[in-house]
């Protein structure tokens, strides 16, 4: 009975040793990985993800990550081509693509990148200046890339970027290009202020020059218009004159001395009707009686002379187009009243544009 029980403890023993040793012999690979399956120190084959079973307690598997990984490069002080110290540090994305490579071929792939990294950028910053590495940063980062990527293609692993993280100069250093930066700033602005000051005094004095331009045009049209207003009231006037002598005189020479004398009494009437205290006669009182006597007593004989061809009234008093001349009638008077104040407006709209033009061209050049 008890060999029955020992040996029944040995057959277990013996299962559970089994499916140890079976279970040992799977190997599960995840998606983003591969593994290396070495077999008594010798490599066999390489292991896709998914499920692999491979000889139990005689074998070895190396998991690798395929996925993009990040390296950061230390900070590190590097003398530039100018002696002037920079600290510097990066950030290199790599990842394998050749598992049995980034085994066999290097000890540790990551950290030999970093260093790999640390000695390269060292060497190209080195051979720059400080303010060619400040101002060509994405250079750098191109050349460092397709340096470690020749170098890290023999250990199976791809360099997809580098980037610099930070350029830092020495404080002494910064400080100087600080003043640097702020003197030129300074000289800038001193240029830009000068420059302002010289074109607003080109602007304020064309500005000027075309304002009293402009006074002077319209000064000279004022003048011109009231000039020409004034010679055709004169005209006006003096037309209305001679039409009025003429008339009067063709009316007066049909009139014969009775009607003269009759028209004297008449003004001699309205004088006397006035308030005047004094009363002065353009003519002799004895010329005004002698004719008011003939008139009444019929004494003399006054000659009656009547002229009532227009051929006659004309060599008498002269022609009418010759005495008067063109009159303008009131609708042409009306066009050229018009026709002036449509001038004037015209000038005085292209004098306020001429002026608005200055004044945005002076604010444009003061922004």
């Amino acid at each position: 009975m008890a060999l029955a029980v020992e040996i029944l403890g040995l057959l277990i023993l013996a299962i559970i040793a089994a499916i140890v040793i079976v279970v040992n012999g799977v190997k599960i690979v995840r998606p983003y990985e591969q593994a290396i399956y070495i077999r008594l120190g010798m490599f066999i084959r390489v292991l896709n993800p998914g499920f692999n079973y491979v000889a139990p307690l005689i074998n070895e598997t190396v998991k690798l990550d395929l996925r993009t990984q990040v390296l950061d490069v230390p900070r590190q002080e590097v003398i530039t081509k100018d002696n002037s110290p920079v600290n510097v540090d990066a950030i290199i994305y790599v990842k394998v693509v050749d598992p049995k490579k980034a085994f066999f071929e290097v000890t540790d792939y990551r950290a030999a990148t970093v260093y790999l990294a640390q000695t390269t950028l060292r060497s190209i910053i080195g051979d720059m200046e400080l303010d060619e590495i400040l101002s060509n940063r994405e250079k750098i980062n191109l050349k460092l890339r397709d340096i470690l990527d020749e170098a890290t293609d023999q250990w199976g692993v791809k360099v997809d970027a580098v980037e610099i993280r930070e350029i830092d100069p020495a404080p002494k250093v910064k400080q100087a290009m600080e003043e640097q930066t702020s003197a030129e700033r300074l000289r800038r602005a001193a240029i830009l202020k000068a420059d302002g000051a010289k074109t607003a005094a080109i602007l304020n004095a064309e500005g000027e020059k075309r304002s009293r331009v402009l006074q002077a045009e319209g000064l000279r049209q004022a003048k011109i218009l009231e000039a020409e207003g004034e010679r055709l009231a004169i005209i006006l006037e003096s037309q209305g004159e001679a039409q009025k002598l003429r008339i009067l005189s063709v009316g007066a020479s049909t009139l014969d001395t009775k009607a003269l004398t009759v028209l004297s009494l008449d003004a001699v009437k309205k004088l006397g009707e006035g308030q005047a205290t004094k009363i002065v006669l353009p003519f002799e009182l004895t010329r005004l009686v002698e004719g008011i006597s003939d008139y009444v007593g019929g004494v003399r004989t006054i000659p009656e002379r009547q002229i009532s061809n227009p051929e006659e009234i004309e060599r008498t008093v002269g022609k009418a187009d010759v005495i008067l001349g063109p009159i303008p009638t009131q609708e042409e008077l009306r066009r050229d009243m018009k026709e002036l104040e449509v001038a004037m407006a015209q000038e005085r709209r292209e004098a306020e544009a001429i002026k608005a033009g200055t004044r945005i061209s002076l604010d444009k050049d003061r922004e």
